[in-house]
This record gives structure tokens, C-alpha cells and sequence, in this order.
């Protein structure tokens, strides 16, 4: 094809710079296009001055010799690409089988070099479909031992493939030996340590990156403290493990404690894996004041370092410090966002006592302050409006007025918008049907602001709370507690059990408190006998069998059809109340319309056993 293209570049068909790239072309057959992806040349048309492809959304498309030239890349036939249209399941049998000849063809059709990333983009999902991350990590193990390969220690930087082989031993002393300065040094040191047990001589790998860090060690003492104890904790990880005692002028970490005046930006610039070994070095050389020290960092730190302050009170047998210290700042509605989120994603039945409906309004303040941080963060909110269990948790033992308080918070809070306000609302009538009136801003009917009741019915609902309270949501989450102890809760039957108690528990408790708080009670004394009233006793006559009944109409909760008694809420009873003797009414019951007319009204004749209380007696009887 080379002779034809040349002859229509004489002609002035084409340009004779192009001649390489449609040589190219031709011969691969391959392309790719930076919109329509992987094409195959199927005709290359001399007289139309075309090529015809075939791309995946486009087969058969035409295009200008000039035109393909100038914005088709050619691809050889064993690209990887090319391999994925054409013999997928050929690299689907070597990435289960042959990773090292696997990742040198996606290494080569790159140029020889490709990062992580490109080389996840040219496997997943059609060569590698299950779990990617699984996988390279395996893979990566595999081709840092094979000498062809060059690994680097960060993952945006590219792997290399070289023909000539380099043991990972030399090529690591070789890096560690050619890093400047002691972060590039402090790279390749933990690479080390990660690769020891495919070193060909760990004392050997170990001696030079010691000796070479020791030796760059004082230079960022002054300056990059943080630096400088994580070589610190780098060297000394080697030194243990070969069991060598330090050498005479060796810098330990009490020198960069000596440099830290501001722990909190120290502790922030450390790497977060060097929080626990910082932590307990700085509570070895600090033991009078780390306790106070360490208290003031953690509502100063990010959520992680906030978790290790905490665990390394809880390891000094000083827990009941740190979390006195939490709840205060919490109660006080002082903690952070980094704290609050530690706080939220770390809830267990262990500290019941620190999670409740406080805790949440912590939050909201947390959040409203960083409103005015130049380092602003929304990652305390992605957590409330990603956990759909949290608030739920947080205000499931909370009283109706503490609920109604904390759902005003929210209405006038800022660090939320309208539609994460509705659903962080939702989530709150789910358990608290009343405070749907306060949301929405409803006008009450005279059921929604009240309850007429018998005093007898209402001590009974109220010594239904009591017990509720008092005894079977706590048993119950003692129950929890014991059953949390028995291990996994994905199959710890008696935990789930016990969470499902917990629910209907709180579900009854939060009817039972919307109740009592509607709840008016009375004795039906000097009832107006005029008009049928709750208190009256009516006597009826079903008219088309001429038939009387008498009922009593009484209290929301004092319904006994047995005896004649029905509540003022009843569809009958709201049929009668305020008729007067005489007037007839219409019902429709069991499917059939009857007709009833009022015989006569009297007061009640009900004997109840509370009869002349008032509030403040029915309270006392509790």
C-alpha cells in the first residue's frame, strides 16, 4: 500500500506527510478514536480516497484518507485493546493464570510504562469482572519480584517494564541510594520494609536505608519535625527487627518533641499512620502533662487521630476521663465536626449513656460553625444524610419535648438545604407522629389538641409508661448488651431479637407520650344533659325493628361494648353527639342503613374508681 500512496501524494491526493500514518493504518488494521473508541479497517479505498470502519455504535463509517490521518491513532495487532475485540477470552485465561505476561502486554501497548489507573481502564470490566482491587493488589505482589518490572511506591506514577532484569533487592538499594532529600529517602525506606520478606538480604536493605536516613535525619529537625519522626518510627522499625542497639548519636523522637510548640498542627502534618506510635511516644516522654495535652488535641483533631486519642485513654485504663471529657464538650455543644463524626460512626450499646438527642444538636452547632472556617468540610453532613439509622438512634429514647426542641433546631439550622431538611424531618415523625402538626404548621381540630379521658383510663395508659420505662426498655437493653457479648451480630439471633424488642418498645413509647400529652382528664361530672355529650347516657330506638338500646358515651379510651360504654370518638357516638331527644340519625352498619331516634339522655350512671380526682391528685396517685 506504501507504492499506491505515494502515487495520490504525487497526484496531490493526499499529503505526503500522511504517508506514514496511513502506512501504519493499513498495515495494524486498528485504530482508535478519541470519541468512538477501538475501530477495524475493513476497506482501504484508493479510488474514493476512503476508508471504510467499522467502530462499535458506527460500522461501515466512511471516512477521508486525509481526515483518518491527521485524527486516527493506529493500534498493532496485539494491543491490548485489539485483544479485547478479538480474543477476549485468551486474556481472560491469562489474567486468572499468566499475570506477569498479562500486565507486560498492557505495559507495552502503553509505550512500555502505564499507571494503575490505565491499567484498571484496559482490563475492567470485559478481562477483569469481579473484584479489580483484589486482584491488583495480588498481581502487584507478583510482578515487584519479577525483575522486568518497576513498581513505584505511589500509585499515580507509572509502572515500567524493562527487558533486562533488576532483582527488587538492587533495584530498591539503588533508589534508596539515588533519593534526594528525606522524604524521597523515607519513600523508598517504607518500601522496604513492606517488601522484607522478598528481599534476597533484609540486613543488608536494612543497614544502608538506616544509615541513610540517620544521615539525613538532622537536616529537617528544625523544620519538618513531622518528617523527621516519621523516619524516626521508620528506623527504628528496622533496628528492631534486627535486633541492634541504637548507635552512639543516634536522634530519637524525644528530640522532635523538643522542637513541637503547636501538637495539634505537628500531629496534623504526621502521616495519619504514624498516629499511634506518635501518641504513645509523646505520653512516654510527657507524663505529667499528656493527659491535659492530649485532651485539648482531640477536639483539634481529624476524626481518626480523635479515635486514636481516645483508644489510647481507654489502653491507660483512664476511659471514664476521655469520655467525660466527650460528653461535656458535647453537652456543651463544643465538639467539633471531625469529633462529632468520629462520635457518629463510632456509636455502640457500650456508651449508651453519650448518644441521645444531644448529640445530634452537637452536631448541628458543629456544623453551623464550620460555616465560618476558611477550611470548610461537608463530610460531618454526607455522614448524617448517609446514615439513615443515626437520628433515628440519637432521639429514640428522647421525650416528646426534647424531640420538639431539637426538630426547631433543625427547621432554623443553615448547614442543611430544603431537601435534606425534608428528609432528616421524615425520619423524625417516622418515630414521632406528632411532631409532623409542628412541621407542617397545621391548624389543630379539637381531636389533634386533645383527649377527653375517664381519670381511671388515664392512670392506667400512664402507669403503662412508667413501667414501660422503668422496667422493660431497660431490661431490654440489658438484653442487648448480653447478647452483643455472645459475638458476630450478623448471626447472633438473640441480638437481633433483642433489637427488634427495642423497636416496638420505642415505637409504643413514643404513642404512649404523644398520648399522655393530648390527654384531658375528667369524671364526667355535670354533664349537659340538653344534647347527647360525652359524660350522657343515651337510650335509643333502632326504628325498623323498633328495638331500644342504651349506651354510655364516655372517655377516648374507655370503650366496652359488652357493657354499653363507647368512646366519644366511635363513628356512632360522632353521630349522636349534639342531637337532642327526639331527633333521629342515620347510620349504616354491617352494610345496612338504620335509623335511630333519641328516646332520652341522662347523665352517665358508670361507677369509676377514681371519680373527683383532679390533675394534681392523679399525678400524686402515681
Amino acid at each position: 500500500m506504501r507504492e499506491e500512496f505515494e502515487k495520490l501524494a504525487s497526484e496531490g491526493k493526499v499529503r505526503a506527510k500522511d504517508l506514514d500514518a496511513l502506512e501504519q493504518l493499513t498495515e495494524s488494521g486498528y485504530c482508535t478514536h478519541r470519541t468512538w473508541g477501538l475501530g477495524k479497517i475493513t476497506t482501504v479505498d484508493t479510488v474514493l480516497l476512503r476508508f471504510l470502519i467499522d467502530f462499535p455504535d458506527r460500522e461501515g463509517h466512511s471516512m477521508d484518507l486525509g481526515f483518518a490521518a491527521k485524527t486516527l491513532t493506529p493500534l498493532a495487532k496485539d494491543h491490548v485493546l485489539v485483544k479485547v475485540a478479538t480474543d477476549l477470552q485468551g486474556l481472560q485465561e491469562m489474567a486468572a493464570v499468566n499475570h506477569v505476561d498479562l500486565i507486560k502486554l498492557v505495559l507495552k501497548s502503553h509505550g512500555g510504562s502505564a499507571t494503575a489507573a490505565q491499567i484498571q481502564e484496559a482490563l475492567v470490566p470485559d478481562v477483569i469482572g469481579d473484584d479489580w482491587r483484589k486482584w491488583w493488589e495480588a498481581v502487584r505482589k507478583e510482578i515487584k519480584k519479577d525483575g522486568h518490572f518497576r513498581v513505584p511506591v505511589k500509585k499515580s506514577e507509572p509502572i515500567e517494564f524493562n527487558e533486562e532484569v533488576v532483582s527488587l533487592q538492587a533495584r530498591l538499594l539503588g533508589d534508596m541510594q539515588e533519593a534526594r532529600g528525606l522524604k524521597a529517602k523515607l519513600v523508598v525506606a517504607s518500601e522496604i520494609l513492606k517488601s522484607q520478606d522478598d528481599l534476597e538480604n533484609v540486613t543488608e536493605a536494612y543497614q544502608l536505608a538506616m544509615s541513610l536516613l540517620d544521615h539525613e535525619i538532622p537536616n529537617y529537625l528544625k523544620n519538618q519535625p513531622e518528617l523527621v519522626l516519621d523516619a524516626i518510627f521508620a528506623r527504628n522499625d528496622m533496628r528492631k527487627a534486627l535486633r541492634v542497639e541504637p548507635a552512639e548519636g543516634q536522634i530519637e523522637d524525644q528530640a522532635v518533641w523538643d522542637m513541637v510548640s503547636d501538637l495539634p498542627a505537628f500531629m496534623d502534618a504526621l502521616p495519619a499512620t504514624r498516629n499511634k506510635p506518635a501518641l504513645n511516644s509523646y505520653k512516654s516522654h510527657h507524663p505529667e502533662s499528656w493527659e491535659n495535652d492530649l485532651i485539648e488535641l482531640l477536639n483539634q483533631s481529624q476524626m481518626k487521630l480523635a479515635g486514636d486519642v481516645v483508644q489510647l485513654f481507654e489502653d491507660a485504663g483512664q476511659q471514664e476521663l476521655i469520655w467525660e471529657t466527650i460528653k461535656k464538650l458535647v453537652n456543651q455543644h463544643q465538639a467539633s465536626s471531625e469529633l462529632m463524626l468520629w462520635l457518629g460512626k463510632s456509636r455502640s450499646d457500650d456508651r449508651a449513656d453519650v448518644y441521645g438527642p444531644e448529640v445530634f444538636r452537637a452536631m448541628i452547632t458543629a456544623m453551623e460553625r464550620d460555616q465560618f472556617n476558611e477550611k470548610r468540610t461537608s463530610r460531618l453532613n454526607d455522614f448524617i444524610m448517609g446514615d439513615l439509622d443515626l437520628l433515628p438512634e440519637l432521639i429514640a429514647k428522647a421525650d416528646l419535648e426534647v424531640v420538639k426542641d431539637l426538630t426547631r433546631a433543625l427547621q432554623f439550622s443553615s448547614c442543611f438545604d430544603d431537601m435534606d431538611k425534608r428528609s432528616l424531618l421524615g425520619r423524625i415523625v417516622k418515630i414521632y407522629p406528632a411532631i409532623q402538626a409542628l412541621i407542617s404548621g397545621e391548624a389543630t381540630t379539637s381531636e389533634d389538641r386533645g383527649l377527653l379521658v375517664s381519670w381511671d383510663s388515664l392512670l392506667r395508659r400512664r402507669g403503662e409508661y412508667t413501667e414501660l420505662v422503668q422496667k422493660k426498655i431497660p431490661e431490654n437493653s440489658k438484653e442487648i448488651a448480653v447478647a452483643r457479648s455472645y459475638g458476630d451480630l450478623r448471626e447472633n439471633h438473640e441480638y437481633k431479637a433483642a433489637k427488634e424488642m427495642q423497636k416496638i418498645l420505642m415505637k409504643r413509647k413514643a404513642e404512649l407520650e404523644l398520648d399522655l400529652t393530648r390527654a384531658r382528664g375528667t369524671d364526667f361530672a355535670e354533664v349537659n344533659t340538653a344534647t347527647v355529650n360525652p359524660g350522657t347516657l343515651v337510650r335509643v330506638n333502632e326504628l325498623s325493628q323498633n328495638k331500644n338500646e342504651n349506651f354510655t358515651i364516655l372517655g377516648a379510651w374507655d370503650s366496652d361494648p359488652e357493657s354499653g360504654i363507647i368512646s366519644y370518638l366511635s363513628p356512632f357516638a360522632k353521630h349522636l353527639i349534639g342531637k337532642s331527644v327526639g331527633e333521629e340519625v342515620d347510620m349504616e352498619q354491617d352494610g345496612q342503613k338504620r335509623r335511630y331516634r333519641i328516646e332520652s339522655i341522662e347523665t352517665h350512671q358508670h361507677q369509676f374508681k377514681h371519680a373527683g380526682l383532679h390533675e394534681e391528685d392523679a399525678a400524686s396517685e402515681q
